[in-house]
C-alpha cells in the first residue's frame, strides 16, 4: 500500500503489549510514558516527526505504495500481505494485478480462478474474500473501491484493519491502522512492554487513536511509517534499537528491556498440520484443467483420516467443490 509492510504475525495483517510506565488507556505523554486521561499531549508529537522522518528515507519502494498502484492495489496488498512475508507476496501481487486490473476484472471471473491465481501465498480463504470484495464493488459502487471507511467495512471479508488501511494507504485519511508491526512499536516505545498481548486490546486501541497526528496526510504517513518501523528495525526477534529513530524516547529501553513476561508466545507450525495437508490437495487442483479424481487427491497424502478431514475443510470452506463421480474441482461459483 502505498505504505503499508509485511506483518509479521497478523491474518495478518494480525498482532500485540504493563507496566508502570503504560496504564491502560493512556497515551503518551512528553516523556513517553502514558497518562491516564488518554491525551496525547506532546508526547505524541514527539515521536511523529523523527518516525516519519525516518520513513521518508528508508521505505522499502513496493508496488503497492506507488501512486499508480491506486486503490485496488492497496486493497489485493492488504489482502495478500495478511500473515505473509513481503518477498512472498511481490510476485503473485505482480501478476495478479497483470490479470485483474480492476475489481471488475477480478469479479468477471469464477472464484475458483482467484484460488487458482493465489498459488502457494497459504490462508486461500484470502482469495475467496478478495473475490467476494470484488463482486460487492462492481454491484454496490460502479467498480470502483470505496473511500468510505463503514463502506469498506461493509464488504466481504473486510475487517476493522483492512478497512482502516486501504482509507489510509489508498485515500489518506485519518484512522488509526494497527497491525502485528505497529502493536510492537506502540508496546515497546510507549507502553515499556516487549510484545504487545495476543489479542488487540481496548487499550491499544484508545493509545493508537491518541497518538494520531491531527491533520490527515500526516496521519496517513504515520500509519505507514510505524508499520515500516516494526517491520525494518523493531522487529519480533532481533529489534536493531541502534537504527531505531526513537531509541531516546522508547520506553522499553528506558526501563532496560525487560523480557516478555506474559504467556509463552508460540511460534506457527505446518509440518504434518491440516494447513499442509490442504496445501497439497489445493495445489493439485490448481494445476489440473478438468476436475480430478478421488484417487489423485489419495496420493498427496499417506494417512487417511487427516487427509479425508483436510478435504472435508476445504469443501466446507467453498475452495473445493466436489462433483459426481467422485471428481473435486475449484470452485466456478
Amino acid at each position: 500500500r502505498p505504505n503499508r509492510p509485511e506483518r509479521a504475525d497478523r491474518p495478518e495483517h494480525a498482532a500485540r503489549p504493563e507496566h508502570d510506565a503504560a496504564r491502560p488507556g493512556g497515551a503518551a505523554g512528553a516523556d513517553g510514558s502514558v497518562r491516564p486521561d488518554g491525551s496525547a499531549g506532546a508526547g505524541g508529537a514527539a515521536l511523529h516527526g523523527p518516525v516519519i522522518d525516518w520513513f521518508d528515507a528508508h521505505a522499502r519502494d513496493l508496488p503497492w505504495r506507488r501512486p499508480e498502484a491506486g486503490p485496488w492495489g492497496v486493497m489485493v496488498s492488504e489482502f495478500m500481505l495478511q500473515q505473509t512475508p513481503v518477498n512472498r507476496v511481490l510476485p503473485v501481487y505482480e501478476q495478479w494485478l497483470a490479470r485483474w486490473p480492476t475489481p471488475a476484472d477480478l469479479a468477471a471471473e469464477p472464484p475458483g480462478e482467484a484460488v487458482r491465481a493465489w498459488g502457494r501465498l497459504g490462508y486461500p480463504r484470502r482469495a475467496l474474500r478478495l473475490h467476494g470484495a470484488a463482486v460487492a464493488i462492481r454491484e454496490r459502487h460502479g467498480g470502483r473501491v470505496p473511500s468510505d471507511h463503514a463502506e469498506l467495512l461493509a464488504l466481504p471479508g473486510v475487517g476493522e484493519y483492512t478497512a482502516a488501511a486501504v482509507a489510509s494507504f489508498a485515500y489518506g485519511q485519518r484512522h488509526a491502522v494497527m497491525d502485528t508491526n505497529v502493536r510492537r512499536v506502540f508496546a515497546r516505545a510507549v507502553s515499556g512492554r516487549e510484545f504487545p498481548p495476543d489479542a488487540t486490546t481496548a487499550a491499544e486501541r484508545k493509545l493508537a487513536r491518541a497518538l494520531l497526528p491531527a491533520d490527515e496526510p500526516t496521519a496517513a504517513r504515520w500509519a505507514a511509517a510505524t508499520m515500516e518501523l516494526g517491520a525494518l528495525v523493531c522487529t519480533a526477534r532481533t529489534p536493531d534499537c541502534a537504527r531505531c529513530p526513537i531509541t531516546a524516547q522508547c520506553a522499553w529501553r528506558a526501563a532496560g528491556s525487560p523480557a516478555h513476561d506474559g504467556p509463552p508466545r508460540r511460534g506457527q507450525t505446518y509440518a504434518g498440520t491440516d494447513r499442509q495437508v490442504r496445501g497439497k490437495l489445493l495445489a493439485v487442483l490448481r494445476e489440473a484443467v478438468a476436475p480430478v479424481p478421488q484417487a489423485a487427491l489419495d496420493k498427496v497424502w499417506h494417512e487417511p483420516v487427516q487427509r479425508a478431514r483436510a478435504l472435508d475443510g476445504l469443501v466446507a470452506d467453498g475452495l473445493v467443490e466436489p462433483l459426481d463421480g467422485g471428481l473435486y474441482r475449484l470452485p466456478l461459483t
